[in-house]
C-alpha cells in the first residue's frame, strides 16, 4: 500500500496542471510554480504581455521562464519506472499537418489540434480567441458531466423511491382488493346457502300443503259422488212414484218425502280455513320474495 501512494505522489508531481500529462519541457515561474513549456506559452497566448500564474494568480513577465532541469529528471525517472512496469502509456495520437500531439481543442469546431495549430488560429483570429488545452478541456468537460451526472443520479433516486412507494402503495391497494374480494365470495357463499335453505323449506311446505290439498279434493270429489248416487236414486224413486196410479200413489208417500229431506240437508264439506290461509300465505311469501329480488336487482 505504502508503494502504491509513493508512486501516486510521484506521478502527481510529474505531471502538469494544464495537459495532465508527463511534463514535457518544464520550465518553472518565479512562484516555484511548473509547466511544459508549450502549455504555458499558449495559455499567454503567444503575446509578450505580462499575465498570472494558473493556480496561485501572481503576475509574471513572460521571458521569466527558466527551464527546471531538476524537474525534468524526475520526469525521465518516471518515465523509466513505468517501462519497467510495463505500464507505459499508449502513444499521443499526432497531428496529422504538423506530426505534433493534439494537446490543443477546439471549442468552435469540437476537434482537437496540435500546439503549430492553435498558434496559426490565434494569430488569424487574434488572441481573444485562443485555444484552450486538450486536457484541460477534457477536465472541465468531466467537471460538467460529473455534475450531470450527480444531478441525474439524484434525480434517478428520487424516481426509484417514487417507484418503491407507488409499488407498495399498489400492492396495498392489490391486497385490499384481495379481501375484498374473498368477503364478495363469503357473502355471496353464504346468501346461496341462505337461498337454497330457503327454497327446500318453501318447497317442502309446498309440497305438504299440495298434499293436504289433494286429499281434501279426493274427499270432497268422492263425498259428491255418493251424494250425486243418492240424489239420482232418489230422483229415480219420485219419478217412479209419479208413475203409480192413485190408488198406490199415496202409500208410503210420508217416508218418501223424509228420505228426499235427508238427502237434500247432507252438504259436502267447504276447505277447512285454515288451508285458504296457508295458501294465500305462500301467495304472499312469492310475492315479497320477487320484491325483494327486484330491489337486488
Amino acid at each position: 500500500m505504502a508503494a502504491v501512494n509513493t508512486a501516486k505522489k510521484l506521478q502527481d508531481e510529474v505531471t502538469c496542471p494544464i495537459c495532465l500529462e508527463y511534463f514535457d519541457d518544464p520550465v518553472a515561474l518565479d512562484c516555484d510554480h511548473s509547466y511544459c513549456r508549450a502549455c504555458i506559452t499558449q495559455c499567454w497566448g503567444g503575446v509578450t504581455a505580462d499575465v498570472s500564474c494558473p493556480e496561485c494568480r501572481r503576475t509574471f513577465a513572460q521571458g521569466n521562464l527558466r527551464p527546471d532541469r531538476k524537474l525534468r529528471s524526475f520526469v525521465d525517472m518516471a518515465r523509466e519506472l513505468q517501462l519497467q512496469a510495463g505500464k507505459e502509456p499508449a502513444p499521443e495520437r499526432l497531428c496529422e499537418k504538423h506530426q505534433e500531439p493534439l494537446k490543443l481543442f477546439s471549442r468552435e469546431d469540437e476537434i482537437p489540434m496540435c500546439v503549430l495549430c492553435g498558434s496559426h488560429r490565434d494569430s488569424c483570429r487574434g488572441s481573444c480567441r485562443r485555444i484552450p488545452v486538450l486536457k484541460l478541456t477534457i477536465r472541465e468537460t468531466k467537471e460538467k458531466l460529473q455534475a450531470q451526472l450527480k444531478t441525474l443520479r439524484v434525480e434517478r433516486e428520487k424516481l426509484l423511491g417514487l417507484k418503491v412507494s407507488r409499488e407498495e402503495t399498489s400492492q396495498e391497494h392489490l391486497k385490499q382488493t384481495q379481501v375484498e374480494r374473498q368477503k364478495i365470495v363469503a357473502e355471496f357463499q353464504q346468501l346461496r346457502q341462505f337461498l337454497e335453505e330457503q327454497e327446500r323449506l318453501l318447497l317442502a311446505q309446498l309440497k305438504k300443503l299440495d298434499k293436504e290439498l289433494v286429499r281434501l279434493q279426493t274427499d270432497t270429489v268422492t263425498k259428491l259422488s255418493e251424494q250425486i248416487s243418492r240424489l239420482s236414486e232418489q230422483i229415480r224413486e219420485l219419478e217412479g212414484k209419479c208413475q203409480k196410479p192413485a190408488s198406490e200413489f199415496l202409500q208410503e208417500i210420508r217416508g218418501t218425502l223424509t228420505r228426499c229431506e235427508k238427502v237434500r240437508a247432507q252438504q259436502p264439506e267447504e276447505m277447512a280455513p285454515e288451508l285458504e290461509e296457508r295458501v294465500r300465505g305462500f301467495s304472499q311469501k312469492v310475492t315479497a320474495l320477487s320484491e325483494s329480488l327486484r330491489e337486488f336487482k
